[in-house]
């Protein structure tokens, strides 16, 4: 059977073509040349061919666009609480600041700078990664900077609000989002791999930083960290980073929810809400960790051992969550995280010897490890590269103020209590509840299968 294809001129505007009896009309001349079989599969073996070698380019420009992801979550490092505690002793004295002071400076610059998280979401869907990947480091940077130099309460307020919403908020989205636009399919391996790198940036960064804060001091530290992200990460990510796949040339189709459609669903409420939780535990805990530990009874030693177990464990829970995540449904694998937290959160007030220490910080490490994953890989995985940066910006900002609540309601707790034990009764009883809804309310499927066939 024979194929007919057109030919048009240069001059043509519109061409009649025949394909297996179809015809289109058109309104000038055209030619036709005769197709045979063999010729029609020649010509679509090359095609097969061409789009094979073009996914493959996609693919491993991927993995490039992951490292600079991955380098632009370690530049939050400022605005985060474990960089903010870097400077926070130094930086009291220097300015004369007492703590409850500072405390609730920072309560208000984080639920402040959360808002950061929605507004970037909508300008990377309008501008693209590249240009926020490039924005957003040089405006953190500047303020960083600026911060170095501040010699006020008033001053710090407003640069450690905007470290906030630029770094905790602003660029953690933009690399979440870089890595959804990029990956679908293989998103869940992506997101293992991106956990992996970032860890190991954050694990070089805290020391060196921390060195440089004890050797010349928290203003020359800072500095060098704002000049860091100006000089080095800026420049990365404009020379490296390109709005999207559909920029190399790849016919890829922005399909899934919109913003507003995500919020509707159960699904964002429980994978949000769960993953807030976890921020919330685990933020409280980080900053009381070794006062929760002493009402125990043990060391400050059994304290920094919790710290070293928890870190490894959560590489390991990188790996898992990776591999889980593409053999088990992702809302059961969030529920089961949230039941080792709640169990995690009830045991707690009762560890009684080293070894329950090691069971606990175990479990807790390979539990964040595993949610740390969901958190990356659930939004464009289930939503769609549609409008992912919106949708990412909501569920980042849910976590910052969650982050922000957690040592505020168990200093509540102990202030009002003498005790951390109630508090995290309470919390374990939420979470469960939480977990029960991720076990009944399932994934929506059928949109999901229809953005995992646009894109990688």
């Amino acid at each position: 059977m024979a194929v007919f294809a057109p030919i048009p001129s240069a001059s043509d505007s519109a061409a009649t073509i025949e394909t297996t009896g179809v015809a289109r009309n058109a309104s000038r001349r055209s030619c036709v040349v005769v197709v045979t079989d063999n010729q029609q599969s020649t010509i679509n073996n090359q095609s097969e061919i061409c789009n094979l070698k073009s996914e493959m380019t996609r693919v491993s420009y991927g993995w490039s666009v992951l490292l600079v992801a991955a380098a632009a979550m370690v530049g939050t490092l400022p605005g985060r609480t474990q960089g903010l505690g870097l400077i926070t002793e130094p930086l009291l004295a220097d300015l004369t600041i007492d703590r409850v002071s500072y405390a609730e400076l920072n309560f208000w610059a984080t639920m402040l700078g959360s808002a950061g998280a929605i507004g970037v979401g909508q300008l990377i869907d309008r501008l693209g990664s590249r240009a926020m990947v490039t924005i957003v480091p040089l405006a953190l940077g500047a303020v960083v900077c600026a911060m170095s130099r501040t010699h006020s309460f008033a001053a710090l307020a407003v640069w450690v609000t905007l470290t906030r919403a630029l770094g905790q908020s602003a660029l953690s989205v933009v690399s979440l989002t870089m890595i959804g636009q990029w990956f679908v399919r293989k998103i869940d391996a992506a997101m293992a791999v991106f956990s992996i790198v970032m860890s190991i940036g954050f694990m070089i960064a805290f020391p060196a930083v921390g060195a440089l804060v004890q050797q010349r001091g928290w203003r020359v530290a800072w500095l060098a960290v704002g000049l860091t992200l100006i000089v080095v990460l800026a420049p990365l990510g404009w020379i490296i980073v390109r709005r999207g796949p559909e920029v190399s040339g790849e016919p890829v189709v922005a399909s899934g929810y919109r913003w507003t459609e995500a919020l509707r669903t159960p699904t964002f409420w429980i994978f949000a809400v769960g993953t807030s939780l976890y921020g919330l535990v685990a933020s409280g805990i980080g900053l009381f960790n070794e006062s929760i530990l002493a009402e125990r009874g043990f060391s400050a030693d059994v304290y920094y051992q919790t710290l070293a177990i928890t870190a490894m464990t959560a590489l390991a829970g990188n790996f898992a969550g990776g591999w889980l995540a593409t053999r088990v449904a992702l809302e059961k694998l969030m529920a089961v995280s949230l039941l080792v937290l709640a169990a995690g959160l009830l045991a707690l007030p009762h560890v009684a010897t080293r070894t329950h220490v090691t069971l606990w910080a175990t479990a807790m490490g390979l539990g964040g490890g595993l949610v740390m994953v969901l958190f990356f890989s659930v939004w464009p995985r289930v939503f769609g590269r549609r409008e992912l940066g919106r949708i990412q910006g909501s569920a980042q900002a849910l976590t910052v103020v969650a982050s922000a609540l957690g040592p505020l309601l168990l200093a509540w707790c102990i202030a009002w209590t003498g005790s951390y034990a109630a508090m995290f009764r309470i919390l374990a009883g939420v979470i469960a509840a939480v977990s029960i809804a991720a076990f009944v309310v399932p994934l929506p499927n059928e949109q999901s299968e229809i953005n995992l066939k646009s894109a990688i």
